[in-house]
């Protein structure tokens, strides 16, 4: 295997609440998305300000492949033509995308490392939440590895390596809230103690890795964590 390319960093002005460009080519392009903005439009005039809207702005033919939760920063691709969005869409379906995360969780995790595989199906009775749902719910699994403890607040936190393996929506907070260790910051999930330790929820897409859908070449972008 040839070795990875790692990305170069464009030079860019980042403002608080801006999109900043890592990558570019003619195929597509990665950004990294700040904590608080959609991936897509939501329902209502209040949920129009997006990433997607804001990338057709200088590149009109962007569309997109994968999506982060509004709250989570961190690292998403965009396609720049339908047969781009194509080969990336089967990446993802074929679950041939390596994402890492790291979050911030409530409490100290007992060991080292470990799997959650737990099905997630939507909470019906507490929208927009998700809960555990092992009748009608959709597989989901996640690899995580422990990381060393961090102090927030009267919360006490831990960094944690995350790698899903699936893509359910909100897959990782409801994971970690159901194995009692809840990330900080998070205003849907935990407790009132760990909702409030934190300004943001405590979770960031770190790195990316893929085959290039033009070159078939692999590729990896890694972004710092801001937390």
């Amino acid at each position: 295997m040839k070795p990875l390319k790692e990305n170069t960093p464009i030079a860019k002005r980042v403002m608080p609440g801006e999109e900043k460009l890592i990558y570019e080519d003619r195929w597509m392009v990665v950004f990294e998305k700040p904590s608080g903005l959609l991936s897509q439009p939501g329902r209502g005039a209040d949920k129009q300000d997006c990433l997607v809207r804001r990338v057709v702005k200088q590149w009109p033919a962007a569309r997109i492949v994968h999506r982060l939760d509004r709250d989570t920063s961190g690292l998403i691709v965009l396609a720049l033509d339908a047969q781009t969005h194509r080969a990336l869409s089967r990446l993802f379906a074929a679950r041939a995308v390596q994402k890492t995360y790291i979050a911030r969780v409530a409490g100290h995790p007992q060991h080292a490392a470990g799997t959650i595989d737990a099905p997630i199906g939507k909470d019906t009775d507490r929208p927009p939440r998700y809960r555990i749902d092992r009748k009608g719910g959709r597989t989901a699994r996640t690899h995580w590895q422990r990381g060393r403890m961090a102090g927030m607040g009267t919360c006490t936190g831990t960094e944690m390596e995350l790698w899903p393996i699936t893509g359910r929506s909100h897959q990782l907070r409801v994971h970690l809230e159901h194995i009692g260790h809840p990330i900080l910051g998070d205003p849907l999930y935990g407790s009132a103690a760990s909702q409030t330790a934190g300004d943001r929820l405590h979770l960031h897409a770190t790195r990316l890795e893929l085959s290039h859908p033009a070159t078939g070449e692999p590729v990896l972008w890694h972004s710092v964590c801001p937390f």
